[in-house]
Order: C-alpha cells, then sequence, then structure tokens
C-alpha cells in the first residue's frame, strides 16, 4: 500500500529557484527526484513562472478570468440580497 505524501509547502523564491535551475539545464527528472515533487507540481511553476515571473495562480489570470470571478462573486452577492429582500417582504406582508 502507498503512503500519502505529507503536505509541503514551498516559498515562492523556492520555488523561482527550481525552475531557475530548470532553465539553466538541469534535468527536470534530476530535481524532481532530488527535491520529492511531483512532476505535475513542478510543470505548474514552471509554465507560470516562465510566463509571468509569478507561480500563484491568481497572478496568472486572464483579464476575461479575472472579470468571469469577480462577476460571479457579484452574482452570489446580489443573490443573497434578493433573498433577504424576499423574506422582508413575507414578514412585513403578514403584518
Amino acid at each position: 500500500m502507498t503512503e500519502k505524501r505529507a503536505r509541503r509547502t514551498f516559498s515562492e523564491e523556492q520555488k523561482k529557484q527550481l525552475v531557475e535551475l530548470f532553465n539553466h539545464g538541469k534535468p527536470r527528472s534530476e530535481i524532481i527526484r532530488e527535491y520529492d515533487l511531483t512532476a505535475s507540481a513542478f510543470d505548474k511553476w514552471a509554465k507560470r513562472i516562465n510566463a509571468t515571473g509569478s507561480s500563484r495562480e491568481k497572478d496568472n489570470r486572464s483579464i476575461e478570468e479575472q472579470e468571469l470571478i469577480r462577476l460571479r462573486k457579484e452574482n452570489q452577492q446580489l443573490r443573497m440580497e434578493n433573498d433577504v429582500l424576499k423574506q422582508a417582504a413575507l414578514i412585513f406582508a403578514r403584518k
């Protein structure tokens, strides 16, 4: 049975250093083995850091993705406000 890997965190600087090693020719497989990383995590870091200089997802979102997230939040807020107003209207209608 395979043991579940303990979750570790790497700082932004550590991620950048590992990607920099890769960019300067160190084999990907060697980095993954040496630092006990998953291939998918390292690939995600490399793609994001090489694209924008940041490994954070929110820093790598397109303008459309950011707008969609903002609109979803606004829509959820408006739905909650609408529900509150409906409840208030029911309460005042009884009086």
